[in-house]
């Protein structure tokens, strides 16, 4: 084909603490140019920028500005990168990070720009935390009175989804809650601001917003939490739009912002974990992917419907048209990582790593790799940002057992990996038990950096591990679903399995270390189900947060 006649896709993904742009080639799916953008206010969690504003405990905030930062600088410096002509640009797609939601007018402004001196107003990201006793009021009144849709998210909803975010901005700030004539997802936003048409996509509306079989929870449901709650879904609108599908055309402003041409294809908006599917031409079903960077979102398709227990949701449609789509997740992994970095390792670890020119992580990866398998004599819970699936409680908090005088901090770092690897495991198996296969585990996201992690998860897990073939995951699977909206694929399907890059079987489990895995994971299991009912976990948290009011 003539370099002149190919066409090329712009994906964007908005994650925790920065975005990025890649350009891709949409016959092939090659990536020709990628660009960074850190957001200036990064994650809002102990005052508001500009008024000090104090926030509490287990608050995360982002700033809207931050976002289009992203489509000003981002998408220009990509474009530049690929030495693409901006004129064979076809198709726009954007993914976010997810339950990041936010209030805003009836033409779509942040309250946050109205009112920036309210917590409440500004939008809330998806590892915002502070909702947990509005969600367990949820769940309580929903199991008491046999909700339909509980089940399809295993039996409890989360703090961080947009009825438990929304629950709280009512009861803490009535005024901000009036005021939004609109809840909306960022990822809906964006949309919003690159083609000038509000939109609601089926992805975040089913998992994040309990929208199943045609509708939201009902009003004398929400009546029920709470008198005024009762017209809340009126804020999240009601017409819902395919994934694939195009949402509308780029306006002049955007335009002006990313460098493109006005009216190029904008597909609809998308999650971050969701998209990334494509990316790895990993959407049959039977095909596990774990996205694993601060968090993992554990996400595949079935081709029937089975209710697993502790799941974040299954969705029909909610992945590629036409089939179920499962989500899990963890709510810390490389956040825990860095925990440990930050709050534990002594000044001469840092000082020996830069010695031998190494970052602190690698040095401790390497420390801890030349352990036998139960060397450290640990086993911890991969509870410090909560527990996403299958307990749904992000009032819980790590654990590490074990620890004696002789325990050095190579020891704890390999029990956190080892954790986490046993949550992934623990996910798998209640997935499997519910009768929905896991043929194929594929990874994606940036610890597939650490090839030693990798070999614990492939060993823990005791099945060979896939992993993605590119490092641009989430911007390559919103630039296959911009292909679809542009009319390049009849659809996604289609496009990831031209586009879409996986390599299969790159990891495979060593069987010795795996039996000694074995009998770790007997004693997390033990260590799991004894915190899981949160009773010593709840109080010290509550002491915690008595302390520190």
């Amino acid at each position: 084909m003539n370099a002149n006649s190919e066409r090329y896709v712009v994906g964007v993904d908005f994650g925790t603490l920065s975005g990025r742009a890649v350009v891709v080639r949409v016959s092939d799916g090659a990536e020709l140019g990628a660009a960074v953008h850190e957001y200036a206010h990064g994650v809002i969690e102990d005052a508001l920028p500009g008024s000090g504003v104090r926030l509490g405990p287990d608050w995360a905030l982002q700033s809207p500005q931050d976002w289009v930062d992203v489509l000003r600088h981002a998408v220009p410096k990509a474009l530049a990168a690929a030495q693409v002509p901006a004129a064979q640009v076809v198709g726009i797609g954007t993914d976010f990070t997810a339950c990041t939601i936010l209030p805003a007018a009836a033409d779509g402004t942040p309250l946050s720009e109205t009112l920036p001196d309210r917590p409440h107003a500004w939008p809330k990201l998806w590892k915002h935390h502070a909702a947990q006793r509005h969600a367990d009021r949820i769940n309580e009144l929903a199991a008491e009175r046999g909700e339909s849709w509980l089940a399809r998210y295993g039996g409890k909803i989360s703090s961080e989804w947009a009825f438990a975010k929304g629950l709280q901005v009512l009861e803490e700030d009535p005024e901000v809650y009036e005021r939004a004539d609109r809840w909306i997802e960022a990822a809906d936003w964006i949309i919003w601001q690159l083609c000038g048409v509000e939109t609601r996509n089926v992805c975040t509306a089913g998992y994040k917003a309990i929208y199943q079989d045609g509708g939201y929870p009902s009003d004398d449901f929400l009546a029920a939490l709470n008198p005024a709650f009762a017209g809340f879904t009126g804020k999240l609108g009601r017409e819902l739009a395919p994934l694939g599908g195009l949402a509308g055309r780029l306006t002049a402003q955007a335009a002006e912002w990313t460098g493109l041409p006005e009216g190029v294809a904008v597909a609809v908006g998308n999650v971050d974990a969701h998209v990334t599917l494509a990316a790895a031409d990993a959407v049959r079903p039977g095909q596990m992917v774990a996205i694993m960077g601060t968090s993992t979102c554990h996400v595949m398709n079935s081709d029937h419907l089975a209710e697993v227990p502790g799941m974040c949701g299954v969705v029909r449609d909610g992945i590629v048209p036409g089939l179920w789509g499962y989500e899990a997740g963890q709510s810390a992994v490389g956040d825990i990582f860095a925990w440990f970095v930050e709050s534990s390792v002594p000044a001469s670890y840092a000082e020996r790593a830069a010695e031998l020119g190494l970052g602190l992580h690698e040095y401790l990866t390497q420390l801890a790799e030349a352990q036998p398998v139960g060397g450290h004599g640990l086993v911890a819970l991969d509870w410090q940002g909560g527990n996403r699936s299958v307990l749904v409680d992000h009032n819980l908090s790590g654990v590490i057992v074990g620890q004696t005088l002789a325990t050095r901090p190579e020891d704890v770092y390999r029990a956190l990996i080892e954790a986490t690897a046993f949550g992934a495991r623990l996910i798998v198996e209640t997935f499997e038990k519910a009768g929905v296969p896991v043929e194929e585990f594929v990874v994606a996201g940036g610890l597939l950096k650490n090839a030693f992690l990798m070999q614990v998860y492939s060993d823990v897990l005791r099945r060979p591990l896939s992993v993605i073939g590119s490092d641009q995951g989430p911007a390559l699977g919103s630039a296959i679903h911009a292909a679809v909206a542009a009319g390049e694929y009849p659809g996604i399907s289609e496009a990831a399995a031209a586009m879409g890059k996986r390599e299969a079987a790159v990891y495979a489990p060593d069987p010795e270390r795996a039996d000694a895995y074995d009998r770790l994971y007997a004693e997390y299991r033990r260590l799991h189900d004894h915190f899981a009912d949160g009773e010593v976990l709840h109080r010290l948290r509550a002491i915690r947060n008595g302390a520190t009011a």
